[in-house]
């Protein structure tokens, strides 16, 4: 587990709530997939398991689903989760401070309740296949007719698991190209409108988490758009930056039972280890720390009311080079994960590969922070 509190003004009341969570979670220990079941049919279960606890969206208000605590309650039931190997909160709070911050009064009170509780399942249409990193390139259309509803045309791209949901946080454009961030708009799309297929992807490992999503005269009304025309890229940026917060997602914690590992296994076999692998235990427990002062940096930044921006690229690459270089090292350490059938560090290794991809390549990031955090020229000239 990370060290928490925070020290920035934890709640008196925060070590208590990890008190209750631990207690909860003895008595209520994670179910057993089932051999045949699917991966989110298996955690759909445990979100509403979590759910009937009271351990989902601890930080939205109670007249909307939740308990009305802090975000640092939510971070803490993450960082427990991770830190017992356990999948964490539903990924759905990126999801839900987006209609927090951008939806109407009406949406957050129809939406968020059965979004919380499991009884509607979301996925996200971000990504085409033109704009996988890059969302100023996205060229899904929601044109507006004269009735003052939406035709929307175009295909998305690693949609994970639209075809166990039932609805979608959709982009896209409302407005001209040329205006690029300003001509994006964000709705609800119901997967079951006249219009929509959703067609799983294969992967080469037999899953089939990613889907594509293709949009054919779907329509679309005034109801189905979050916020204004052209606030899309705000609540985009919103949704990455909680997506991309390592304490959020209670992966910190997953890699600190890593680095764990990895120490006692160094302490056990003082000089048995070479030199070379030593360092990058070494580099591994220095990314670690990195990582989370970053984290705890980010999270205080948004306790103090700072809008999310172009700084979630710099979480994203410090997680990716984190992950990495942990899992790489972590089967030099245990080099029998290689031969282990379904070893788990084994199979986080090859998840891990991804990490430089998914949710925006790391090239694309160092792109972001070159030109909208160091503002450097285009050119690349001084």
């Amino acid at each position: 587990m990370t060290d928490l509190p925070l020290d920035f003004g934890d709640p008196a009341d925060l070590e208590r709530l990890r008190g209750d969570f631990r207690a909860w979670l003895a008595e209520h220990p994670l179910p057993a997939r089932g051999a045949d079941e699917p991966v989110p049919v298996f955690l759909h279960r445990w979100h509403r398991m979590l759910h009937a606890g009271g351990w989902v969206g601890l930080d939205v208000p109670r007249e909307y689903g939740g308990r009305g605590l802090t975000p640092l309650h939510q971070v803490a039931v993450s960082d427990e989760l991770g830190a017992r190997g356990a999948p964490g909160v539903p990924r759905i709070g990126y999801l839900a401070h987006a209609l927090l911050e951008f939806g109407s009064e009406e949406q957050r009170r129809r939406l968020l309740p059965r979004m919380l509780a499991g009884d509607d399942v979301w996925c996200q249409g971000f990504s085409e296949p033109g704009a996988g990193s890059d969302l100023a390139g996205m060229s899904t259309r929601a044109d507006r007719g004269a009735d003052g509803h939406y035709t929307v045309n175009g295909q998305k791209l690693w949609t994970s698991y639209a075809q166990y949901s039932d609805l979608c946080l959709l982009l896209a454009r409302t407005g001209p190209s040329a205006s690029a961030h300003a001509s994006f708009s964000a709705f609800v799309l119901p997967l079951d409108r006249p219009g929509v297929t959703v067609r799983p992807l294969r992967a080469a490992n037999g899953d089939d988490e990613f889907c594509e999503l293709f949009l054919d005269d779907v329509r679309l009304t005034e109801a189905d758009l979050i916020g204004a025309e052209g606030a899309g890229w705000k609540l985009a940026m919103t949704t990455v930056s909680y997506e991309r917060n390592a304490l959020d997602t209670g992966h910190l914690s997953t890699y600190g039972l890593l680095v764990e590992q990895l120490r006692r296994r160094a302490h056990e076999r003082r000089g048995g280890l070479p030199d070379g692998l030593l360092s990058d235990i070494g580099r591994c427990v220095v990314d670690y720390g990195v990582l989370v002062a970053h984290s705890r940096r980010r999270t205080a930044e948004r306790l103090a009311g700072r809008a999310a921006g172009p700084e979630s690229s710099v979480d994203k690459l410090l997680m990716t080079r984190t992950e990495q270089r942990l899992y790489e090292t972590a089967l030099k350490v245990f080099p029998e994960e290689l031969h282990s059938a379904g070893g788990e560090i084994f199979g986080d290794y090859l998840y891990s590969r991804a990490a430089s991809v998914y949710g925006g390549t790391s090239q694309i990031q160092r792109n972001i922070i070159a030109k909208r955090l160091l503002r450097l020229p285009a050119d690349g000239r001084g």
